[in-house]
């Protein structure tokens, strides 16, 4: 087992930005670095969807692994959806960031609608993503939880406390960007965290990673999610 608290990082790239042309291409990269990793043994890809999709498609064609959803939606201030105090995840668990909830003012109801609303959607996700596919187990293997940047941190953590409740032998978290804040925060949960791009300024922006950057629509998921299945892949 590893130790946790394991990062792995392209120092080359620490704070440097629009260092990958798209996610198609931050997959790829990020693959050429996993690829090589004896501890990742039997690893199951988990894409978080939507961004995390096109690169578990590269990470799981690379390293010759089944892949599935790994849905999870943040709770949103309702004045600002943007902005999330917590996450609902697909085994339906709810992880609220108490400190950040203690500041916002919100009442009780205010504070179930936004849990339910995201309830809602991480069902509907998981209807439209993985259309009645049964997903490969975890038990036992490695479960590798893959999206396209980690800004804050506490979507993954839920991500993350959920897969373990699914008994794998380890936990990697694996992405091609992050704050160092972020990545430091999921190394204290995860047995390993692959972050490409690390970046330590106090303003922080996933998509200032890329060159090519735009929120991915359900329709072109569920298109590549299509190709993946023809790949064998999911």
């Amino acid at each position: 087992m590893l130790e946790m608290g394991t990062i792995i990082e392209d120092e080359a790239l620490r704070d440097r930005l629009g260092v990958f042309e798209d996610r198609t291409d931050a997959g790829r990269r990020l693959a050429s670095t996993l690829s090589p990793l004896g501890e990742i043994e039997n690893p199951v890809v988990c894409a978080i969807p939507a961004g995390g999709v096109p690169l578990g498609v590269e990470v799981a064609r690379a390293l010759r692994a089944p892949m599935r959803m790994a849905v999870v939606r943040k709770v949103q201030v309702p004045w600002n959806p943007e902005v999330g105090f917590g996450a609902v995840t697909w085994d339906g668990r709810v992880f609220l960031n108490r400190t950040l909830l203690a500041g916002l003012d919100l009442s009780e109801a205010e504070v179930d609608t936004a849990v339910a609303k995201a309830r809602a959607n991480v069902q509907e996700r998981l209807k439209k993503f993985a259309a009645g596919r049964p997903a490969p187990p975890l038990e036992g293997v490695s479960a590798l939880l893959i999206d396209d940047g980690l800004a804050t941190g506490y979507t993954m953590l839920a991500a993350v406390e959920a897969a373990r409740t699914e008994s794998p032998r380890q936990v990697v978290v694996a992405v091609p960007t992050g704050s160092l804040n972020a990545v430091k925060f999921i190394a204290q949960k995860a047995d390993m965290v692959v972050c490409l791009n690390i970046r330590t300024g106090y303003a922080f922006a996933v998509a200032q990673a890329y060159e090519r950057w735009h929120d991915l629509p359900d329709r072109e998921v569920q298109d590549i999610l299509t190709q993946a299945h023809d790949m064998g892949l999911y």
